[in-house]
């Protein structure tokens, strides 16, 4: 061995001297790097560099190599390095250090856990330049711990471009490794990536294919109220929606509001296609190449948008909910044929026109039955507040009849099968019935049975024989309180044992009692006129109501009405054919004539100063009555009425004849009235009118219409001082000239 190894090797153990010997051992079995081109042999170099710091070359231990240090200047430690081959125009300097084997060594063992390509790779990496290959362990223990012991010092020599003398030691050549096959999990996959690679490759082919040949049309599977329009060209979808699905405007669609079923034609709902917004909604053609693939096997629903007129979807709705709302059935207790049943509870609906509207105009198209929004009215009454009225209340009350018992043995009954016009039930708002007792409509059932057993009360009254009113005296009656008698129906209709229960009987004053006729100051005519000339039948009709109202009496304030005195006076009354005036010419009707009666009356209390509360004069004059003071009448349509304004009261007496009538008015006169009759001004032509010869036409010679005034002057009897005066303008239309032929 020569001189030149020695000093190598003692560095190499001088670095490594502190670690155990375990370590050391490690160090010294080091693998020989096969694949590193630049350690295999070490070659001259023609253009050295800067020599790199060799103790950072290689650590002798088995861990994982730490980077390089950055390159440092060529100083006095490159002139320590052995077995070094200078390049001195690159300066760099390459450094193979021997080991010397030991005789019984065991196989070279690379220093690192992982595989050998990858640590030599790593390595090779890491440390070029310089690169490191670490010999065998030389035979000689001797030498080995000579070469542990010594101190390195570096010897400066001049090395020849390629240095030999490592050979010399002659040491075993490293074991070569084998190259390492490369893995079968990679040839494996190699034959599928190939196949995918192709498949890919197709399709990308067949993507842009797709995407050239579909540019400009629908998306595939595009379907609008299922209308397939996908794969079209714009214009062509919408003519193909509106060949489809125009028709439908006009069909009927089916609805479905709560219980019930109709049919509503959108046309006619107001409800229309908006054609362009519907196929704006239409997408453009997907770019996603797993939409594109997916659109071969399905379809995409766009929604029908769609116009409404709102005025005519609102009519639509209203029309359907007249025939779907329905009204709750409230629970209840009725009577039928005197026997109590129970109505069960049941909720109502109510359409909701403006969401059912707007629902009807989104799903209409859809092809199915569009179901529409309702409300559920409640019932206020359970089955259970049902149940409870008709056993606790109504089944008892209809259990028998209602006995009330009247003077000389007279009864009244309300039979079972009258206790539903007593006995109802309203909600108590709890869920319950109230029973409720009518005890109104029970008296009209009872009274007319026991009127027989009662005294009714009589108005004192006037008569005048002798010329002068006296008083008849009044009659009190003896009369059944029924409010009283029938206090106790509840219990009656509740009770199962005695349903009987007497007539409690009453004194009742007359309206007009004989101490209050007395009081009323009626002892002289304050007001009097008389009428003649009428026909026979007129006559009969006018004697007919003056009986009516003869001796009515007027209390103070109060107001006389004739109408309502006489009340009906029709052929059932005794009245007959009169004349009278109809539609401006004269006529004849049942009745007729009692207008005569009417002028007299209100003459009568013209003059006694009565209060002039409604009264109407005839369309065309009459030449029997006074200008401006004179009044028609007609049953139920035009009335005669007056007011007593005196603090007296007052009386009519009638005196009718075949030839006239009279009437008077008795009181305590306070007043006097005068009456001043104006001039007949503004005068107008008759016109001829021709009608068939007949019952029916009543011919006439005519007369002038003219307009003319009537003022009334009322005095105070006891001063002559004047209390009012007023005026009235009456216009008379002319009497046609009527000719039968």
């Amino acid at each position: 061995m020569s001189d030149e190894e020695g000093p190598s090797v003692e560095k190499t153990n001088s670095e490594d001297s502190s670690l155990p010997e375990q370590e050391r051992e490690s160090v010294e079995e080091p693998q020989a790097v096969e694949e590193t081109e630049s350690v295999e042999e070490p070659q001259p170099v023609e253009e050295p560099e800067a020599p790199e710091d060799t103790e950072a070359v290689v650590e002798a231990e088995s861990v994982e190599p730490e980077p390089a240090e950055a390159p440092r200047p060529v100083d006095e430690e490159a002139s320590d390095s052995t077995e070094a081959t200078v390049d001195e125009s690159a300066n760099e300097v390459t450094t193979v250090i021997p080991v010397v084997p030991a005789e019984d060594a065991p196989p070279t063992e690379v220093v690192n856990s992982a595989p050998a390509t990858e640590a030599i790779d790593e390595q090779t990496e890491q440390f070029e330049p310089p690169a490191v290959v670490v010999p065998p362990k030389p035979p000689r223990p001797e030498f080995v711990q000579q070469y542990d012991t010594q101190q390195f010092e570096p010897i400066q020599q001049q090395y020849e471009p390629v240095v030999r003398e490592p050979e010399a030691v002659a040491p075993p050549a490293p074991q070569q490794q084998p190259e390492a096959p490369a893995p079968a999990s990679s040839r494996k996959w190699v034959k599928p990536a190939i196949a995918l690679g192709a498949i890919f490759a197709v399709a990308v082919i067949a993507y842009g294919v797709d995407i050239f040949t579909s540019s400009g049309k629908t998306p595939r599977g595009t379907q609008v109220a299922g209308v397939d329009i996908g794969d079209l060209t714009p214009a062509d979808a919408e003519a193909t929606l509106r060949a489809e699905l125009g028709p439908r405007l006009v069909e009927p669609v089916a609805v479905h509001a709560g219980g019930v079923d109709s049919e509503i034609v959108p046309a006619s709902a107001g409800v229309d296609v908006d054609w362009s917004a519907t196929l704006s909604g239409v997408n453009a053609q997907p770019i996603n190449p797993i939409t594109r693939i997916t659109s071969f096997f399905g379809s995409r629903e766009v929604p029908v948008v769609s116009t409404v007129d709102q005025g005519a979807l609102d009519a639509s709705m209203s029309q359907l909910a007249a025939n779907s709302d329905r009204a709750p059935v409230e629970g209840a207790v009725v009577f039928e044929s005197g026997k109590a049943t129970g109505v069960s509870p049941a909720a109502g609906q109510a359409l909701e026109t403006q969401q059912a509207g707007a629902m009807f105009a989104a799903e209409w198209s859809d092809g199915g039955v569009v179901d529409l929004p309702v409300d559920e009215v409640p019932v206020t009454v359970t089955q259970a507040g049902v149940d409870r009225a008709l056993q606790e209340i109504a089944i008892p009350a209809a259990s028998g009849d209602v006995v009330v018992n009247g003077r000389d043995g007279k009864v009244a009954t309300l039979g079972v099968d009258q206790i539903g016009e007593v006995l109802t039930f309203t909600p108590d708002g709890s869920g319950g019935l109230t029973p409720q007792y009518n005890t109104d409509a029970a008296i009209k059932i009872l009274t007319p049975q026991l009127v027989s057993t009662e005294v009714q009360p009589k108005d004192a009254s006037f008569t005048f024989a002798g010329g002068k009113p006296s008083v008849v005296p009044g009659v009190v009656g003896d009369l059944i309180n029924w409010p009283d008698t029938v206090k106790e129906l509840p219990v009656l209709l509740g009770s199962t044992a005695s349903r009987a229960t007497p007539a409690v009987y009453g004194p009742v004053p007359p309206a007009l009692t004989t101490e209050a006729a007395d009081a009323l100051g009626i002892n002289e005519v304050i007001g009097e006129f008389t009428t003649g000339g009428f026909e026979y039948a007129s006559g009969v009709n006018i004697g007919l109501a003056a009986s009516e109202i003869d001796g009515a009496v007027i209390k103070p304030g109060d107001t006389f009405s004739l109408n309502e005195y006489t009340g009906p006076r029709g052929a059932a009354q005794g009245y007959v054919e009169s004349g009278i005036i109809n539609n401006g010419r004269p006529d004849k009707a049942v009745g007729g004539g009692i207008s005569q009666l009417a002028t007299t009356l209100y003459n009568a209390t013209y003059f006694a100063g009565m209060d002039d509360v409604a009264h109407t004069e005839h369309s065309y004059y009459i030449s029997r009555y006074p200008e401006a003071r004179e009044a028609t009448i007609f049953d139920g349509a035009i009335d005669l009425q007056f007011r007593n304004p005196a603090k007296t009261g007052v009386m009519i007496e009638t005196i009718a004849t075949s030839s006239n009538i009279t009437v008077r008015i008795w009181g305590t006169k306070t007043v006097d009235v005068a009456s001043t009759t104006g001039p007949r001004t503004s005068p107008t032509s008759p016109n001829t009118v021709t009608l068939p010869e007949g019952p029916g036409c009543v011919a006439s010679s005519g007369a002038p219409g003219f307009t003319v005034s009537d003022t009334r002057v009322i005095t105070d009897h006891a001063s002559g001082a004047e209390i009012s005066s007023n005026t009235r303008t009456v216009k008379y239309d002319p009497v046609p000239i009527v000719k039968c032929e």
